[in-house]
């Protein structure tokens, strides 16, 4: 039987610790947290990365493939690799950012960057829309895409507030099957994409 541990009534009140970007890169960089320990850091909080399924790793690789066959000079893609936001360090999904002469070999993108985060949700769907939604509009991230795999719908986030008392996105239009979702990167229309294009 396995013994119940109970935590010291001092390490209850103490609650969770925050971390800033700075300490989480140091904790890295002295090898504290390494690759295989599968965590970001969000709003200052060690979070463990959600197991992918299927579905999501599917859905995911057709949007590489076809917003990577569309992106014009001076941008690249990244996917699954992190952006340092002011108090978050995520993975997106898919990242579409701004070339960099050293190819990001020093450091990841910053929120300034960035042009598009993609999250493919499956069963993280709240967690995307309500916490990544909430970072990615405090960081002003222009657009966010969530590709929502339940509701077979692109749900397009635009108009970041930065950092207000209550971050948020101003406008949210969800495309559905039969809909073309705007590709857009600074204020400009790359291209159209179906629904299906992204979903299947």
């Amino acid at each position: 039987m396995t013994p119940t541990v109970t935590l010291p009534l001092l390490g209850m009140q103490a609650g969770f610790r925050r971390f800033s970007v700075a300490e989480y890169h140091r904790l890295t960089e002295i090898g504290v947290l390494t690759e295989d320990d599968n965590l970001e850091l969000l709003e200052g909080y060690l979070v463990l990365k959600m197991a992918r399924n299927p579905p999501h790793d599917g859905t995911l690789s057709r949007a590489l493939k076809r917003l990577s066959s569309l992106l014009p000079p001076g941008w690249d893609f990244r996917s699954q690799m992190a952006v340092t936001l002011p108090d978050s360090e995520p993975e997106p999904d898919l990242a579409i950012v701004r070339d960099s002469p050293d190819g990001y070999m020093s450091r990841h993108p910053l929120a300034t960057e960035v042009g598009l985060v993609v999250e493919v949700a499956d069963s993280t769907l709240a967690g995307d829309r309500i916490d990544k939604g909430r970072i990615y509009a405090r960081a002003g991230i222009p657009t966010y895409w969530i590709v929502n795999i339940p509701d077979r719908q692109v749900e397009v986030y635009v108009g970041p507030s930065g950092p207000a008392a209550t971050p948020a996105y101003a406008q949210r239009q969800d495309y559905r099957p039969g809909d073309a979702v705007p590709f857009i990167l600074d204020g400009s229309l790359i291209a159209t994409l179906t629904v299906q294009e992204l979903l299947g």
